[in-house]
């Protein structure tokens, strides 16, 4: 296997990581989300649950409101936004995970990968884990784009998945086999491996589909020992100030053992509480989107006037 292709596949499996982090970073019951929550702790409890549920179409229409989340749907169809998928930490390795996950020989490329990398290979995996984990925590405590707040949070969640890593059984020969398997039949049923199977089930079609290999993502990280769901539905929080229409809230979620917080700023818009940052990513995102739609639509209207002046005139 070349070089490329392993490191495609551990970069693969980063993502998958990193995505559950993110979801655990979100936070029992179905949502409606055509009734968001108007309270903010109610309202990211909302977002977590429909995670927990599996659906990724009900997260994204309480992330946003419902005239942006339109305008997100058309975005996408125009094929100048991926988001809610941007969101994700990592992004751009999903559809490299998807591509190698289901590869003809996915199955049997990552189980060989597995046998030579980390099959029996327990002090090894434990002190990766460990060193891993004060590298990050280092390179946390210097990285100078990030709050404090948010500095804080990812500390504890490096220090606490580090930790987990350590005495998982990741070199269980018996426990990769299944999760590898089911991995693999998960990511070929999506139907998902580049951004054009993205394009053409839109959105919420493209949503749809990876709802379910979330769900078996969750489940495999769950028989090593860290249960993804329990910390979305466990999720709690307190408002610690509101001014007008913006909050911010303490939460605090279960993680393989110990329990994370962190601080989060919520703004109201239309009567509803939605993630700050979401809502300034996204006000940018369809900016951006605009602008990029006006200039493909200036290039094509020069050629729609010379065409139709080209045309002949009608026979009376």
């Amino acid at each position: 296997m070349s070089i490329m292709k392993r490191r495609t596949q551990r970069q693969a499996w980063a993502c998958g990581a990193m995505l559950l982090l993110m979801l655990a970073a979100c936070g029992r019951d179905a949502v409606d989300p055509a009734k968001p929550p108007a309270e903010p702790v109610a309202a990211v409890q909302a977002m977590a649950r429909a995670v927990a549920a599996n659906d990724l179409l009900a997260y994204a229409r309480l992330s946003v409101p419902p005239a942006q989340y339109r305008r997100l749907q058309d975005a996408w169809a125009q094929g100048h936004s991926r988001w809610p998928l941007t969101e994700l930490p990592l992004h751009d390795q999903l559809l490299p995970m998807l591509q190698a996950l289901s590869a003809p020989d996915g199955n049997q490329q990552l189980q060989r990968s597995f046998e030579r990398q980390l099959a029996g290979q327990t002090t090894a995996v434990r002190q990766a884990a460990q060193s891993m984990g004060l590298f990050g925590v280092q390179y946390l405590r210097h990285e100078n784009t990030i709050t404090a707040s948010q500095r804080s949070h990812y500390i504890q969640a490096v220090e606490t998945l580090a930790g987990w890593a350590a005495d998982a059984p990741i070199s269980d020969r018996a426990r990769a086999r299944a999760a590898i398997t089911a991995l693999t039949g998960a990511a070929r049923a999506t139907g998902i491996s580049d951004d054009s199977h993205l394009q053409q089930h839109g959105m919420e079609g493209s949503l749809q589909k990876l709802g379910p290999f979330i769900s078996v993502l969750k489940a495999v990280m769950a028989s090593y020992g860290l249960d993804v769901d329990e910390s979305l539905r466990d999720l709690t929080g307190e408002v610690l100030s509101q001014q007008g229409d913006n909050a911010l809230v303490r939460l605090q979620y279960p993680l393989a053992g110990q329990t994370v917080s962190l601080q989060i700023p919520l703004t109201r818009r239309e009567s509803h509480w939605y993630l700050t940052r979401t809502l300034a990513d996204t006000d940018a995102l369809l900016r951006n989107a605009d602008a990029a739609q006006a200039e493909s639509d200036a290039r094509i209207a020069p050629a729609d006037e010379t065409g139709a002046d080209a045309m002949p005139p009608a026979k009376p």
